[in-house]
């Protein structure tokens, strides 16, 4: 009975994955099949040449490259913000905090990443009412409020695999570097992050999916239709995923649906670019980590 059982449960796992990977590649598929056509300079550039919207700073008003450009903008932004600080969290968590104070932050984290994006949406637009009002009437909703939205939104996830990806290491591993008589610090720093990088990482690579794909929180804080390529971090931008958006609720013509299934399959480059970026990285950062003499 025991090994029917397993064979089941094993059956049932494999079934699964292979709905995941069929579903997956049936939306990618689909997505390719509509927009692939619509792929070339005109969907990014309009009427303006490649050569003056990159160097000469020609705006653009019919193409996707100010929407492409402030999709990059904001997820290095948000990721740059969220990184330092949900990895300290996450350390401070794993290998510092104890008792009741770690559970009521464990928990304060696992109930922040429930909090639905448009909460935080609102929650960025209401900093940029009060920033309009208090600091200088020109901040509003733009690029530096939806970057720090976003990483409200993100955070969690980079703390809590940070933090799981430490209490994960072996004791037979912890204990090398401090038997040998390295402090916490140095066993921290030389042996622990540089073993747990790769589920470290793998958090990173989620906020950054989070990022590029979130549509609540940029229609709240910054996003518009024609913003133009942001010159500064208080200018509102235009991002990939509302286009897609609006194109989608709004769309006037089937070519103009097109075009947000060729922004679609920008959307998903640009987010495989970012993700190998950041393989790259962690790549390089963890092999100098662990073999640099």
């Amino acid at each position: 009975m025991k090994v029917v059982w397993m064979r089941a449960v094993s059956w049932g796992c494999w079934i699964s994955g292979v709905w995941l990977v069929v579903g997956a590649g049936v939306v990618v598929g689909f997505v390719t099949w509509r927009g692939a056509s619509h792929i070339g300079p005109a969907l990014l550039f309009g009427n303006v040449s490649p050569w003056d919207a990159l160097f000469r700073a020609v705006p653009v008003f019919d193409g996707l490259w100010p929407a492409t450009v402030g999709t990059l903008a904001l997820v290095v932004g948000a990721v740059t913000l969220a990184a330092p600080l949900g990895l300290a969290t996450g350390i401070y968590l794993a290998e510092f905090a104890r008792g009741r104070l770690k559970e009521m932050l464990t928990v304060f984290f696992d109930v922040l990443a429930g909090v639905p994006s448009v909460v935080v949406g609102l929650f960025g637009f209401s900093v940029s009412l009060i920033g309009h009002k208090m600091v200088s009437p020109r901040f509003g909703p733009c690029l530096v409020v939806a970057a720090f939205s976003l990483m409200i939104l993100v955070l969690p996830y980079v703390i809590r695999a940070t933090q799981t990806a430490l209490e994960s290491v072996p004791v037979q591993v912890r204990i090398i570097a401090l038997s040998l008589g390295a402090d916490r610090v140095q066993n921290l720093t030389w042996v622990l992050i540089p073993y747990s990088l790769r589920g470290i990482a793998s958090g990173l690579l989620l906020a950054i999916g989070r990022c590029a794909e979130d549509t609540a929180v940029i229609l709240l804080t910054g996003a518009v239709v024609s913003a133009g390529v942001p010159r500064s971090l208080l200018d509102p931008f235009e991002a990939l995923p509302f286009f897609i958006y609006y194109v989608s609720t709004q769309y006037a013509s089937t070519e103009e649906l097109e075009r947000g299934f060729g922004a679609a399959l920008i959307l998903l480059a640009t987010s495989l670019s970012l993700f190998a970026m950041a393989y790259a990285i962690r790549r390089a950062v963890g092999y100098r980590a662990l073999y640099r003499a």
